[in-house]
């Protein structure tokens, strides 16, 4: 339906979302809100102490903050201004505690979005700041959780303030305090608070580890303390409980105590303690502990003993680039003018010094718990370790380093992890980045690079591996950067080739745009990959986000490049064919059907015969994507050697030919449909046979094409839904190639043996066989169904038609009964006098609008809910097209009664609950309504057409309540429409869901309020709603939505105005219908609803409100306990409402009893009272029926 699929919808999940632009408009040039943030700075201290306001402005920073977390370095220019300014209000000796909390509260927020490292070089450190930070910390609670920004950002302040160039002891007083003490020393203080807040279990403790090893890097300090805090932190590490909360905390305090120590401090005042604490962290055996924070740490500590061991040296033996200028390569282009960048090699002088340099012992020991620690299951642990390979790796000898080049390359076994490949590619990464990787490693080092770019280990019905290759994207991008253009000619068409399959071959979004970045950076730092600026022009960051704009669009686009074409299709017939994701085996398909006009020789000559092999192999993924690219590249050769005049039998050898042909049977012969697996081969064998036949192969007449019918009946009474769709588009080609005669008539007996058989299944007690051969003979070409239109049209009329209780729910199968009707209509067309055992004509056009619109009176129910409505969605959408093709060919065969009869249904359906079938009413509706050629006949269009114009091309959203249901209720003004409009409404203003009754009895109490002193409108209304009333009498499905809606409208005095006349006879015939309705009732919910309607008819004068009274004494004495407590309840509210109801004399007595009785006591207790309200109401009392048998289910005992 073109309309439906024209709207466009926000969160539609057919909508495609543009990636690309949502992630421009993320991206920002420079912090444009400063204005703002200076504002809220300022505004601190008016609003620290209003709670709403103080959050409000809290709320606003941090969104401001959060929103440039990806480009940090935006608020550079302002950053300092921003950090002074928040402290001046800090340190301001008036600002109150509360105050001071908010400002470091904004301060840490700004640390986080640029990084503490960057922040605490702009805090101030004077002298005269060490007492007043001192006094703040010592104010605060370590444990109270919601102030630990505010300790984080004063201990950060500390570690600056500790570092003033003065010695400590100078700050020290000897005066006494107040409690005749004297104050501790600085030096003191300072060291217990970074050991207090090193034990704690939040932010803190980072702050705290970083205070302490800047404290102990000061001369002063260094001298009192330094061995006394090593020794305080390594008891805490050897004796501290790991499995406890507060144990770890503290081991993991001490541990980036340590580490920070020895990164910052001196390497010939620590290293004789290095062996010490390496032996202690060693012992200790964290790295089997299951916390990945604790073996980061750990593996921190032991990279920065790893240095200290060795002296801080630059190898000489590293390689160096020269020029590193992007514009300098670009403008050489290759490499043959690449001599402005020259790696120069190291001296005679330096090669003498590197003999000359010994390497302590525990070195070995550390290099091997780092590469243990590549292989950790935590990337932070593996990242870390990278580093400090690297790290380490840069202070050793040439031969040494060689070695540990060695044997990370040892990790890239399939023996190994995942985590090993991943810690291996970020480790030959950081070697490169540091020129640490020689250039003639690089033919040992580029193969386990690019296997690690299609590094994908299956698990069951998933894989890990994603990881691995984002890691060797990231190894090409270093390399590109390190390396002369020289130096990567030798590898650059394998490593372009690589690296352009991952960037739009790749599962993942993140792995392509990292194949993207590499690509990108190789094409400009090297100038040596093919075509390289023309590719990235096309193929970058953003447009690598969609996986099916890559696989269909840019795989053909790049494909045109003669250096990538093969390795492209080489790579989705080798890998991607089997693939663990049925989606990307798919896409794969697609794209090689696309790419078969870029080298339909190596197609036929080489992937063909190796995919061939792969039909029966063990590997299910294997099996069915080697079936599916068969078929679409068959195909697509087809296509390419028509244009030609040639036939495939003689473009493929006859061994291929012969394989096509044999893959149905070896399935079958191996039993491979049934069990697991089964459906992906009946859905792959449905597409072979499909295009296969529209690739016109010459096995007529041969036994394959029995083994193929049978399949595809199979398939067709399958238990799922998608195998019986891919069996249905199955036939078209299928019959159309291989059972039509020369003159373009069907082969007599093929056509009464499938018509009959498929008819016969219409009839079937299986609910899955009437749905697949309903959609199955939905299909059948023109040809086939010449003669026999009459027989297939009527066969699946009848199969609409709920003959008994089995056959009512079997929603489905009308659906797809529905769809098929649909479907031939348009296969055969429409002649106003033609056969109809031919085709749609005025003999039977008739019989299939009857069938449609009864269709869309199926309101099936069952344990899923509304079934029915499937049934007349597939009916309005059928409705929409048999309309819009007979308007085309012959609008005389649309008659007046049809027409409006068609435009009643879809409005009823556009007001009824369900947001899908509304909005499928609505599109068909509006479609209907601006059709061209005009839909003749159609009632009051002109009023239609002012309710629901077309404005500029704006679109209605069918589906939300807030947007339709206004607007249907004006059509409740017009006559023709006035009944189908309150249907639909009577079971949305009764039904449950918030928003649809809100916006549903809005439009209609709107309506009754506009027209009321409107006697003619009000007539109408009125009129028709008592038909409905009656019309669906006993039929729940619309009888207690009534109900309520009546509860709704005669609470909101919505008949207030009735005319004379009405005011005599409506309140009269509605409380006799509604009594009909609840007699014989045993629904709680109904009788609950109907006393709702009663209580509410006691607003009108004489008979209604006596009736309604006796009928609410009645159900005072109701068999079920809740209906007579409910009634009474609501009894004493209308009375108290509605002031003509009770007697003034007998009002207060009246509503005694029905406020003290109880209600849930016996019947015969109760009767007597409520007899006496009888007598207090001024109504004769209900007079005790006795029961006969045939009552025995009468809900009314009196």
């Amino acid at each position: 339906m073109a309309a439906v699929s024209e709207t466009k919808r926000p969160g539609d999940p057919q909508e495609p979302i543009d990636w690309e632009e949502e992630e421009k408009q993320a991206t920002h040039d420079h912090f444009k809100e400063i204005d703002e943030v200076r504002a809220l700075i300022d505004s601190l201290k008016n609003v620290w102490n209003d709670l709403r306001a103080s959050e409000m402005a809290c709320e606003r920073f941090t969104s401001i903050v959060d929103d440039y977390q990806e480009q940090p370095h935006l608020i550079d220019p302002y950053l300092e201004e921003i950090v002074l300014k928040l402290l001046a209000i800090a340190r301001d000796p008036a600002s109150p505690v509360g105050l001071s909390r908010e400002v470091l509260k904004y301060l840490y927020l700004v640390t986080k979005m640029r990084g503490f490292k960057v922040v605490v070089r702009l805090l101030p450190h004077e002298v005269a700041d060490m007492e007043p930070v001192l006094a703040m910390i010592d104010q605060q609670d370590p444990v109270d959780v919601e102030a630990w920004q505010t300790r984080y950002m004063l201990l950060l302040w500390l570690s600056m303030v500790c570092m003033i160039p003065f010695d400590l002891h100078r700050l020290d007083s000897n005066q006494p305090t107040g409690d005749g003490l004297r104050k501790r020393p600085v030096m003191e203080r300072i060291l217990s608070i970074a050991q207090l807040y090193l034990t704690v279990n939040d932010k803190c403790r980072d702050a705290a580890s970083y205070l302490l090893s800047r404290f102990l890097t000061r001369p002063d300090v260094k001298k009192e303390f330094l061995p006394q805090v090593i020794d305080w932190n390594l008891k805490a590490i050897c004796t501290s409980e790991v499995e406890t909360m507060s144990g770890l905390s503290s081991i993991v305090g001490s541990l980036s105590t340590i580490a920070l120590l020895f990164k910052h401090g001196k390497r010939e005042e620590l290293l004789p303690y290095a062996p010490t604490v390496l032996s202690a962290v060693s012992k200790c055996d964290f790295m089997e502990r299951n916390n990945s924070l604790l073996r980061k740490t750990t593996t921190k500590v032991i990279q920065r003993l790893g240095l200290i061991f060795l002296k801080a040296r630059v190898a000489a033996w590293r390689y160096k680039r020269g020029s590193r200028s992007l514009a300098e390569n670009l403008k050489t282009g290759n490499v043959g003018n690449a001599t402005t960048s020259s790696a120069s090699g190291p001296s005679a002088q330096e090669e003498e010094e590197e003999e000359e340099f010994e390497v302590p012992e525990e070195t070995e020991e550390v290099i091997g718990q780092l590469l243990g620690c590549l292989k950790d299951k935590d990337t932070v642990v593996r990242w870390s370790a990278a580093k400090g390979v690297g790290r380490v790796t840069g202070r050793l000898p040439k031969e040494l380093a060689n070695e540990v080049v060695g044997s990370v390359l040892e990790l890239f076994s399939y023996q190994e992890t995942d985590g090993a490949w991943h810690g291996g590619c970020l480790t030959l990464a950081e070697l490169g980045r540091r020129g640490l990787l020689l250039p003639e490693r690089l033919k040992d080092v580029v193969p386990v690079v690019l296997k690690a770019l299609l590094y994908d280990e299956r698990r069951g019905s998933y894989s890990v591996g994603s990881h691995v290759r984002d890691a060797a994207c990231y190894v090409c991008w270093a390399f590109a950067r390190a390396y002369e253009p020289k130096e990567i000619v030798p590898f650059v068409n394998k490593i372009a080739n690589a690296l352009v399959i991952a960037s739009i071959f790749d599962r993942e979004v993140n792995v392509r745009r990292a194949a993207a970045a590499a690509f990108q950076e190789n094409v400009g730092r090297q100038g040596t990959f093919p075509c390289g600026i023309d590719i990235l022009t096309t193929v970058d960051y953003f447009t690598v986000g969609t996986r099916s704009h890559c696989y269909l669009d840019l795989s053909l686009f790049i494909a045109q490049y003669e250096e990538y074409t093969l390795s492209l299709i080489d790579h989705l017939v080798n890998i991607k064919v089997s693939h663990w994701d049925n989606a990307v085996r798919v896409l794969t398909a697609k794209a090689l059907h696309k790419l078969t006009t870029k080298a339909p020789e190596h197609m036929a000559r080489e992937a063909l015969p190796t995919l061939l092999p792969m039909t029966a192999g063990i590997d299910l993924f294997q099996r069915h994507g080697a079936i599916i690219v068969i078929a679409e590249v068959t195909h697509a050769l087809f296509l390419h050697y028509q244009k030609q005049n040639k036939g495939l039998e003689s473009v493929l050898s006859s061994d291929v030919i012969t394989g096509l042909e044999g893959i149905a049977g070896k399935l079958q012969t191996a039993k491979l449909f049934r069990g697991h697996g089964g459906e992906f081969m009946r859905k792959a064998v449905c597409l072979l046979i499909e295009k296969l036949s529209l690739s016109k192969l010459q096995f007529h007449g041969k036994p394959v094409i029995d083994l193929w019918q049978e399949l595809v009946d199979e398939c067709l009474s399958h238990l799922e839904p998608e195998i019986q769709a891919a069996a249905a588009a199955t036939i078209p080609a299928f019959f159309s190639e291989y059972y039509s005669q020369k003159d373009g008539s069907a082969q007599p007996d093929k056509q009464e043996n499938i018509i009959s058989r498929y008819l016969s299944q219409l009839t079937s007690t299986q609910e899955v066989a009437r749905m697949g051969f309903s959609l199955g003979l939905g299909a059948l070409p023109r040809f086939m169904l010449r003669g026999r239109f009459h027989d297939v049209l009527s066969g699946l009329v009848k199969s609409l038609h709920i003959k008994d209780k089995a056959a009512g729910k079997m929603a489905e199968a009308r659906r797809d009964a529905v769809k098929a009707i649909s479907s031939i209509c348009q296969t055969v067309g429409v002649q106003s006098n033609g056969d109809p055992h031919h085709i749609v004509c005025k003999k039977n056009i008739s019989d299939i609008f009857d069938a449609l619109l009864g269709a869309l009176k199926d309101y099936t129910m069952d344990s899923r809910g509304d079934v029915g409505s499937w049934v007349r969605e597939a009916s309005m959408t059928a409705l929409a097209e048999l309309i819009e093709m007979v308007v085309k060919a012959d609008p005389s065969l649309l008659d007046a009664d049809t027409v409006k009869e068609v435009m009643c249904g879809l409005i009823q359906q556009g007001c009824e609950k369900i947001d899908r079938t509304r909005f499928v009413a609505g599109e068909v509706f509006i479609k209907l309504l601006y059709l061209k050629p005009e839909v003749p006949a159609i009632p009051h269009k002109d009023k239609l057409m002012e309710v629901f114009p077309q404005d500029g091309g704006r679109v209605l959203y069918w589906d939300f309540p807030s947007e339709t249901f206004h607007r249907f209720a004006l059509l409740l003004a017009v006559s023709t429409y006035t009944q189908a409009v309150l249907l639909g409404m009577t079971v949305s203003v009764g039904g449950l869901t918030e928003s649809l009754v809100k916006h549903s009895s809005a439009s209609l109490l709107g309506y009754l309020k506009s027209i009321k002193g409107d006697s003619a409108a009000l007539a109408n209304f009125t009129e028709a709603l008592l038909s409905i009333i009656q019309q669906y009498q006993k039929n729940d499905r619309v009888s207690i939505p009534m109900l309520k809606m009546l509860d709704f409208l005669l609470g909101s005095q919505a008949f207030d105005g009735l005319p004379a006349e009405l005011m005599e006879q409506f309140p009269v015939r509605l409380l006799e219908l509604v009594k009909k309705e609840i007699s014989r009732s045993g629904d709680p919910n109904k009788l609950m609803a109907a006393a709702d309607v009663f209580c509410g008819m006691l607003q009108f004068p004489g008979t209604a409100c006596s009736k309604s009274l006796l009928q609410l004494c009645v159900f005072l004495c109701h068999k079920y306990p809740r209906i007579r407590k409910t009634t009474a309840n609501k009894v004493y509210e209308a009375v108290l409402t509605y002031d003509e109801v009770a007697p003034p004399e007998s009002l207060d007595e009246i509503l005694t009893i029905l406020s003290e009785t109880k209600w849930d006591e016996d019947v015969e207790q109760l009767r007597p009272i409520r007899n006496n309200l009888c007598d207090l109401f001024g109504i004769g009392q209900p007079v005790v029926i006795k029961k006969t048998p045939e009552q025995s289910t009468s809900a009314t005992s009196t």
